[in-house]
């Protein structure tokens, strides 16, 4: 018998909103996972419970794990200054204000520290205006796209290499001060290129090797073989013109079956619903898996606690919500319409979404393409269904 959280899913796909749909609920071990729908409009290739997914954003999680994992090793320390690794940075300057021009500096008042990159409080990322407009033409915008850093795009992804990219970072000065403002997107990205250079692996080797190896997430990762991108899911968006959903693939699929010259660390993977429930499970276990300790509780508890005052929770509006913010994951820091404090987990902007709430043992992944389910109160409603015990 259909759930209620499938009747919800089949609606939506019924009346266009979606092509289709992937959801996963997990409380211990039941697990259900409901499959609604197809891989495109018009398309004929149904969605599956391993259908592979540009997961985006819910990349952030999983690079605040392998952070913990260097840190444990010893290989580095979430307080040391960033440039131990990115030399590149020792000279960055820090804006008089956000739209001033790239000259108008001033010295930071401490250094940038490993944390500041899991807290997103850098002092860079995402600009809010005045209006509340989102990356408006600042000097400090219109340089990083001539840099092509591609700081809030995952796609086209940029073509330089992790190298040349932290260099034409270390260019720009910081729009804030060090641990001042919440930033999104840029703390992941240069944390990315960090764990690299520490662990003296390429990032992707390094995520498989400690995280998606252990965890048997072997649909995860930069790339995959071409073989199995074949029905990877195009997509969607809502076009501001016309306020119909339009098909957005930028990059052909193939781009997917070969490593990236930038292994973005912000936003760059691919995975599975089975694959990121082994990941959140993790979590939820403590650091456990299998019976093997791969993280220590205390990692565990720092990733998943609000390190942000209110004055910052506050200054990171709409992307933030009135959430917290632990290590690469929002943290629900009140009660709100879903529930008590202390659920974590976050979004793709590509339609995917992650919550974990300890409270109930609850695991709920959904996963679509279409970035409408983020804004168009389908997200809500999968998330109040979720909770329904069957």
């Amino acid at each position: 018998m259909p759930s209620q959280l499938e009747q919800a899913m089949a609606a939506r796909v019924e009346r266009g909103d979606f092509p289709g749909l992937v959801a996963l609920v997990a409380r211990d071990d039941d697990v259900r996972v409901d499959t609604v729908g197809v891989t495109e409009f018009g398309g004929a290739v149904p969605m599956r419970r391993d259908t592979i997914f540009r997961i985006t954003s819910m990349t952030k999680p999983v690079l605040a794990a392998a952070t913990m994992m260097l840190a444990e090793d010893d290989v580095l320390d979430l307080e040391q200054p960033v440039a131990r690794f990115l030399p590149e940075l020792a000279g960055q300057q820090v804006l008089v204000r956000p739209d001033a021009p790239l000259d108008a500096t001033v010295p930071p008042e401490r250094p940038v520290t490993v944390e500041d990159l899991l807290t997103f409080t850098l002092g860079f990322g995402f600009v809010l205006g005045e209006e509340g407009e989102f990356d408006p033409p600042y000097p400090i915008v219109e340089a990083w796209r001539e840099l092509d850093l591609r700081m809030a795009e995952p796609e086209p992804r940029t073509r330089l290499d992790a190298d040349e990219w932290i260099r034409r970072f270390g260019s720009l000065p910081l729009i804030h001060q060090p641990g001042e403002q919440w930033m999104y997107n840029a703390g992941t990205m240069v944390l990315g290129v960090l764990l690299a250079r520490a662990s003296g692996q390429d990032l992707g080797e390094l995520l498989r090797d400690r995280l998606f190896a252990p965890l048997g997430m072997r649909d995860t990762g930069f790339w995959l073989p071409a073989d199995r991108l074949e029905n990877l899911p195009v997509h969607y968006q809502t076009d501001g013109t016309t306020g119909r959903l339009s098909r957005s693939e930028i990059e052909p699929l193939e781009v997917w079956s070969r490593p990236p010259a930038f292994p973005n660390g912000s936003a760059g993977l691919l995975s599975t619903a089975d694959d990121y429930l082994a990941f959140a499970r993790l979590l939820l276990d403590g650091g456990v898996h299998g019976g093997t300790r791969l993280l220590t509780e205390k990692s565990v508890a720092a990733m998943t606690s609000n390190h942000l005052t209110d004055e910052q929770i506050a200054g990171g509006g709409f992307l933030l919500g009135g959430q917290g913010w632990g290590y690469g994951m929002g943290v629900t820091v009140k009660e709100d319409e879903t529930g008590g404090p202390g659920r974590y987990g976050w979004s793709g902007g590509y339609g995917t979404d992650w919550m974990t709430d300890p409270s109930e043992g609850l695991i709920f992944i959904v996963l679509s393409q279409v970035s409408d389910l983020l804004w168009g109160g389908a997200l809500p409603e999968f998330i109040k269904l979720a909770y329904e015990k069957r």
